[in-house]
């Protein structure tokens, strides 16, 4: 069968990158397509070419950067999940911003990345992304952590700590984190023992719970 007769592939996610960092877009986008299972469809410099692309090519993820031309991240991302909502929203940025993770998280995106991220997390949160759809997904940074207002001194919890509860809180074992974090099973056991001592947490529940409440890391939405 030659390729022109052969049925398109249903297990392939199509993408659109907007930034308007031209090298960084197409790099980005070169980055995303060495995975069989990603097509990169468009690329746009500004956010209202993202909405635009967004409509015409009804993508399953728009990867979108926080700071280009346009009405500004949060309108992008409310004008995407309005016109398309079945396109999810991974936001990429630099900052390390608490207001504004909370903020694209409740206009709809369904991930925040930092772009301190490595490709290969990149490229695992968007797998993520596309496994649990109805989950959201979110890299913190150190800054950040404190930013949330987490117990102070030896009680606040470290960047990695953080990463790791933040898998807990999407449900995920201990193996599917230790893969996802290129860690030890027994490494991310430690980080949890670590992170429920400072809670004062008795469970991975409870410790979520504290979490979630001291705005450590934040709220997911419910299957």
């Amino acid at each position: 069968m030659t390729d022109a007769q052969s049925p398109p592939r249903t297990d392939v996610t199509s993408v659109v990158v907007a930034d308007d960092h031209t090298l960084f877009r197409e790099l980005l986008a070169d980055l995303l397509s060495l995975e069989d299972w990603l097509e990169v469809v468009a690329q746009g410099a500004s956010g209202t070419e993202a909405v635009k692309l967004v409509r015409s090519h009804r993508p399953g993820i728009a990867v979108l950067d926080v700071q280009m031309p346009g009405p500004g991240i949060r309108a992008t991302v409310r004008e995407i999940v309005r016109h398309c909502p079945e396109t999810r929203c991974i936001v990429l940025t630099m900052h390390d911003d608490p207001v504004l993770l909370r903020d694209v998280l409740d206009d709809g995106a369904t991930a925040y990345l930092l772009k301190s991220v490595s490709s290969r997390e990149l490229v695992t949160s968007i797998h993520s992304v596309i496994r649990e759809p109805e989950r959201i997904h979110f890299s913190v940074s150190r800054n950040m952590i404190k930013e949330f207002g987490g117990p102070a001194g030896d009680r606040l919890l470290s960047a990695r700590e953080v990463e790791v509860l933040s898998y807990v809180a999407q449900a995920r074992s201990n193996a599917e984190i230790a893969a996802a974090l290129f860690l030890a099973e027994t490494t991310v056991k430690r980080h949890l023992t670590n992170a429920y001592r400072k809670l004062g947490a008795v469970s991975r529940v409870d410790a979520i719970r504290r979490a979630m409440d001291a705005g450590i890391i934040a709220p997911y939405p419910q299957p």
